[in-house]
């Protein structure tokens, strides 16, 4: 029986709509996709900007900012810090890393060398000393860099540093940890009042090692790529929909 004026749209009108619906959906989905990473491309610019603009202010004595808590790590992030104690390079510890685009002379596989700072009038801060190759990780090789006394370290705000599921697990027996993160490092090496952030020495030690200065401050910014790519296809989308609905139109 044919379907003709039975008032329901034929299976060929059904698939067209299902077409259409499907259409606009991928549409949606993939303008939805190109607006959010530009709004990445927004957020990303704007820590860049702030973290140019921190790194030039004025050194913050430690004191100051341990006196915020919580620490507001948003508001603190590569600002300069300044602490005064004696380094307890007993107690240093090495975060593998590999080191690319280097400030230095140095790059590749390595560590950051980290060194509590124990600070006058109690407590430790975990100071990110800078890098150093794998064949050269042992304090025997840079013995300039063992500093001893009374000195006072600046360097750059650090939040801790993010683990993800695949980030080894620590061997704090070796010293060696898998991420920079002062809490971890802390008890690791069985310390107490330790600062929950790290700083990064601005400048290298003794004869060049570690290697300081290497705090990375621009980033990866593809964002604006993403974005024209996500928009380039909604647009494909949108010609391929309107061309299949001028066929249509003109098969009728």
């Amino acid at each position: 029986m044919s379907e003709v004026g039975s008032g329901r749209p034929g299976r060929p009108a059904v698939r067209t709509i299902l077409a259409v619906a499907l259409g606009l959906i991928g549409l949606a989905i993939l303008l939805g996709l190109g607006t959010w990473q530009v709004q990445r491309l927004h957020w990303k610019e704007g820590i860049m900007a702030r973290a140019a603009d921190r790194v030039a202010q004025p050194a913050v004595p430690a004191g100051a900012v341990l006196a915020q808590q919580p620490i507001e790590f948003d508001a603190w992030e590569y600002r300069p810090v300044s602490a005064r104690g004696t380094f307890r390079h007993d107690l240093e510890s090495r975060v593998y890393t590999l080191l690319g685009e280097p400030r230095g002379p140095l790059e590749g596989p390595g560590y950051w060398i980290l060194t509590p700072l124990e600070r006058v009038g109690g407590g430790f801060i975990i100071v990110n000393r800078g890098f150093v190759p794998l064949d050269r990780a042992g304090p025997e090789f840079r013995p300039e860099a063992q500093v001893q006394g009374d000195l006072t370290v600046q360097g750059l705000l650090r939040a801790p540093e993010a683990r993800n599921p695949f980030t080894p697990d620590d061997k704090p027996q070796q010293r060696l940890f898998y991420a920079r993160d002062a809490g971890a490092i802390g008890a690791g090496l069985g310390l107490d009042a330790v600062a929950p952030f790290t700083l990064d020495a601005r400048e290298s030690g003794p004869a060049g090692l570690p290697q300081g200065g290497e705090t990375r401050l621009t980033f990866t910014n593809r964002h604006m790529e993403y974005a024209l790519t996500w928009y380039g296809l909604a647009a494909s989308l949108a010609a391929v929909m309107v061309a299949a609905f001028w066929r249509r139109r003109r098969a009728i």
